[in-house]
């Protein structure tokens, strides 16, 4: 199994982390994508290599996508390369786990309407103006 998680800078660090690890001792194989390749520094100062760019993603690679929060979202909705690959995930009825702001990113890729879903408050008008059942 491999998954993918994607996130900038400002993410919520226990929403990255926590899965990140999870996943590693479960011996899923974790890629994280961002804007570009490097480090990515989480709101409460933890860092985290990403080790792809999103515009070297090939979707079809992985299992599972995780979306985690913290402020990441806004930035990463904004690019074209993470709403295709949400896209895909949908597409293919494949997991996606998009956590607090992180379904922020599947609200500008359209993929909400009808489903029901969670987030955080202040995302919650925007999730309903997308058609999502809260």
């Amino acid at each position: 199994m491999k998954a993918l998680i994607i996130s900038a800078d400002n993410f919520e660090d226990s929403e990255l982390l926590y899965p990140y690890y999870r996943l590693k001792e479960e011996g899923v194989e974790v890629d994280i994508a961002s804007i570009k390749k490097g480090a990515i520094k989480g709101k409460h100062g933890y860092e985290v290599d990403a080790n792809k760019d999103l515009r070297g993603i090939h979707a079809a690679e992985y299992d599972l996508l995780l979306l985690p929060g913290g402020s990441a979202p806004e930035a990463i909705r904004k690019e074209k390369e993470a709403t295709e690959i949400a896209k895909h995930f949908f597409v293919n009825n494949k997991p996606v786990s998009a956590i607090c702001h992180g379904p922020q990113t599947l609200i500008t890729a359209g993929l909400l309407k009808g489903r029901h879903a969670t987030c955080y408050k202040s995302v919650a008008p925007e999730m309903k103006e997308a058609g999502a059942i809260l």
